[in-house]
């Protein structure tokens, strides 16, 4: 069988694609447990400090959930469907809204229901210019349940983001950049250069403090205002004493770069 998620490393960066182009890149349950199983080895692995997140093919980025497999989770009862589709769904966005090195979604075509949820739980979003997003999943009698209630009113405002959700249309690039669900649109070929580009701008930094100012601001803004300032303040005591804000603060007094 053909691996639901591919995973290449260059750069000190990871390129996970979402490989079911046949299928619009759904979120099939494998594919879902598979992009999981990469997190985890990234985690781990020093040698990688971004990743990025695309689509296989030239349609989609992912056209959302697979409808076939939730319909049959559906069909044995309230409790197997939010075992078998919720609970995994909202256990991958939040995995990949919480994870410590920065995750970069390269949105090459459709970000339909489940698909634009990804994009919203990331850190960082760079879309092809022929990218379409939707939150459709009103249209099959149900609000969206990888996080999308949730994260997409936070990101964009509650009345943009109801009606997004309550009308299921699809938007565009341009549509998602001003509302702020994205960050930048780039023509089609130079997509995964422009993700490329801005992990580079990243990782030029420790990724100790990296990690503390992903953790910081998504945890704090679920916070708050007070309670934000004590996780900033908890991140920051993490690093002192640590080698890299050390050599930042002798590389600022001596007018250098910090070394690597």
């Amino acid at each position: 069988m053909t691996d639901p998620v591919l995973l290449h490393v260059s750069d000190h960066t990871a390129l996970l694609t979402l490989n079911r182009p046949q299928r619009l890149n759904a979120l099939s349950y494998a594919l879902i447990d598979a992009l999981m199983a990469a997190l985890d080895r990234i985690e781990t692995e020093p040698g990688i400090r971004a990743v990025i997140l695309t689509g296989a093919g030239e349609r989609a980025f992912s056209a959302g959930a697979d409808i076939h497999e939730f319909s049959e989770s559906v069909s044995q009862g309230r409790a197997v469907a939010l075992r078998d589709f919720v609970r995994r769904g909202q256990a991958m966005t939040a995995r990949l809204e919480a994870f410590r090195k920065p995750v970069i979604a390269a949105v090459n075509g459709l970000a339909f229901g489940g698909g634009c949820e990804i994009t919203e739980a990331v850190h960082l979003a760079v879309a092809s210019e022929r990218a379409s997003f939707a939150k459709p999943e009103i249209r099959l009698g149900m609000p969206p349940t990888f996080g999308g209630t949730q994260r997409l009113p936070r990101l964009v405002g509650r009345k943009r983001g109801l009606e997004l959700l309550l009308t299921g249309d699809a938007f565009t690039p341009q549509r998602a950049f001003e509302i702020g669900l994205i960050n930048a649109i780039v023509p089609h070929d130079q997509l995964l250069p422009a993700a490329r580009a801005l992990a580079q701008r990243i990782i030029r930094h420790g990724p100790d403090a990296v990690a503390s100012v992903i953790t910081a601001t998504t945890r704090g803004l679920n916070m708050t205002i007070g309670e934000g300032l004590d996780v900033e303040s908890e991140q920051f005591a993490r690093l002192v004493g640590g080698r890299e804000l050390g050599e930042g603060l002798a590389a600022w007094r001596d007018r250098r770069s910090p070394a690597s």
